[in-house]
């Protein structure tokens, strides 16, 4: 699914950024950082960017992608990848390994949840990051 944008504290749209990639292949929604100036999938901490472009192969090294900022104003809707058990609202989750939603596992997390459907895997959740 990857991290959407839902809303923004105030209804403005996020400005699209274009941004040098490492040798990724990126998917609408994947969570970014810069490592050495290039974008690379966030890890575990907290994202800077959300890409905004899918392909089907890999970016060249230092080729340019759409990206939003990620700011704590803004609302993201994704998906628990693993099942969330006993994740409540308030508690900070972990980016899944790929970048593309959150898990269950909250020591650590960079992804506070602020609404949730369900805590199976592929429930719909919305996150904030600060």
């Amino acid at each position: 699914m990857g991290f959407m944008i839902h809303s923004t504290d105030d209804g403005r749209v996020p400005a699209t950024e274009y941004l040098p990639a490492g040798a990724i292949t990126p998917k609408a929604g994947m969570a970014l950082n810069q490592a050495d100036g290039l974008l690379a999938a966030a890890g575990a901490g907290a994202p800077s960017y959300i890409c905004m472009a899918d392909r089907a192969d890999a970016c060249g090294a230092g080729e340019y992608i759409p990206v939003v900022r990620v700011s704590g104003d803004i609302i993201f809707e994704t998906a628990f990848t693993a099942d969330a058990g006993t994740v409540k609202l308030g508690d900070k989750v972990a980016i899944s390994a790929d970048g593309l939603g959150v898990t269950g596992v909250t020591e650590g997390g960079a992804a506070e949840v602020v609404y949730m459907d369900g805590t199976e895997a592929g429930s719909m959740c919305r996150v904030r990051f600060h």
